[in-house]
């Protein structure tokens, strides 16, 4: 049979699948090296992209994680794992520089190495596969999962007894900057774009976090060579460090999972915002990089650039004819506008989950809170019956700063076979902190 748009379309065929995991970031990889080895678990994971390619327009020279190595796609439910980080080292010679290194924080061009070499050895994976829709029959209980393969447009179906989001957090622009016009781009495309925002006389950067940071030091680095000025503006009061003390860590936990997710949902989505120090913070290093390298530069004289912090972005607009941007900006504590204008920018504004289109077949299937987002449940299913549709990341509001941390992808994941399959094939830690998050039951003597 055939598509609208006349192509092939292959009705499903053979037995279902236990699960199908729809993207293929760090975590759902994590997920298919995890199952790979269960014989009576049959997964398939389907991706859009060509091949694994993990923030490819960061990474940077020289940049690094900010988790330790060991929070890879795997050590941390199964530390004998044929897919860990430190295999992958091995197998590739780097094992032994990697020890003398004495550096826990692998480079993020190192981290997407390892995926890229973990998904080449999965026989799970299917690239090339973008899903378009998702059907679900009551009377079989099995989903139907529709995807296009890119190369030759031809549809296929796979049936699944359950299926895993694993789409990712697109791109977030402003709303000031949609359909904006002209070249500005989000950081996400950074790398691919370098080379044309030097040639220009101005660029300025707009966000708070950890990217912001990265290219601001990468395009200070480099000022005197092409003669740009450069400004970056934050609509935080400083420049805030990522909290990253031990006790703070301990919140990296299923004892805070347990506990946030038992809260409230005001009171969830309240600490949502006062908990992003958390993860969306600047390693101190780097914020500690930039004013000795700003000093550096300005002994021989004024930098050309400028930080604006406590700035917001309240408007924006692009001239063709003179190819600048005009951004009208608002510092809170003063409460004064003002305008900046620019050749270049680019808008290190982060990412936000967005319910994929391809799920508009199942969405009465679908559980979500008051304020539209998922609503996800403590063992990350969102689907009606509380075991069918799990979701990797996206969660913020409901499981807090472990949704997108790396080192707990995979707890997430250890938890998400045990539903599916009943049993519990990794062991799956309760307890960690040293620390209680809540109240005790009773009066403590």
């Amino acid at each position: 049979m055939s598509t609208p748009d006349g192509t092939s379309h292959n009705a499903p065929h053979g037995a279902p699948y236990d699960f199908i995991a729809i993207g293929l970031g760090p975590f759902n990889l994590g997920l298919a090296c995890l199952t790979e080895p269960i014989d009576d678990l049959d997964g398939l994971f389907l991706e859009s992209r060509s091949a694994f390619d993990w923030h490819p327009g960061m990474l940077l020279d020289g940049v690094t994680l900010q988790t330790p190595f060991m929070a890879d796609l795997v050590t941390l439910a199964d530390p004998t794992s044929p897919y860990s980080f430190l295999n992958y080292l091995k197998q590739s010679g780097r094992l032994y520089p990697f020890y003398i290194r004495e550096n826990f924080y692998p480079l993020r061009a190192e981290y997407n190495a390892y995926c890229r070499w973990a998904a080449s050895r999965l026989s799970s994976v299917r690239f090339g596969h973008e899903v378009t829709a998702v059907s679900h029959d009551e009377e079989s209980g099995l989903y139907t999962v529709t995807a296009r393969d890119t190369t030759t447009g031809e549809h296929t179906e796979h049936l699944a007894r359950r299926l895993v989001l694993g789409t990712g957090t697109p791109p977030h622009v402003p709303a000031a900057c949609e359909g904006l016009g002209g070249d500005a781009i989000h950081n996400s495309r950074y790398l691919e774009h370098k080379e044309a925002l030097q040639a220009k006389r101005s660029i300025t950067v707009v966000g708070s976090g950890q990217s912001a940071a990265e290219i601001y030091h990468d395009l200070l680095s480099e000022i005197d060579a092409h003669g740009y000025s450069l400004t970056w503006v934050t609509r935080s009061p400083r420049f805030f460090p990522l909290e990253y003390t031990k006790l703070t860590l301990e919140m990296t936990s299923p004892d805070y999972i347990d506990y946030f997710h038992a809260l409230p949902e005001a009171t969830r989505h309240r600490l949502e915002d006062e908990q992003k120090g958390l993860f969306k913070g600047i390693n101190a290093d780097l914020i500690d990089g930039i004013f000795d390298l700003l000093y550096s530069k300005s002994v021989s004289g004024p930098v050309p650039t400028r930080l604006l912090t406590n700035t917001a972005l309240a408007s924006a607009s692009y001239d063709e004819a003179s190819g600048t941007y005009t951004l009208g900006l608002h510092q809170h504590e003063q409460d004064r506008k003002f305008t900046l204008t620019t050749e270049g920018l680019i808008l290190a504004t982060g990412y936000r989950y967005r319910v994929p289109a391809f799920l508009d077949g199942i969405r009465d299937r679908l559980r979500f809170d008051g304020s539209g987002r998922f609503d996800v449940a403590r063992n990350y299913s969102v689907d009606v019956t509380g075991h069918g549709v799990f979701l990797q990341n996206g969660a913020v509001h409901a499981h807090s700063v472990t949704s997108p941390d790396l080192g707990m992808g995979p707890y997430r994941n250890s938890c998400i076979i045990r539903d599916i399959l009943g049993r519990e094939v990794y062991p799956i830690e309760k307890t960690i902190a040293f620390q209680e998050f809540g109240a005790p039951e009773g009066d403590i003597a």
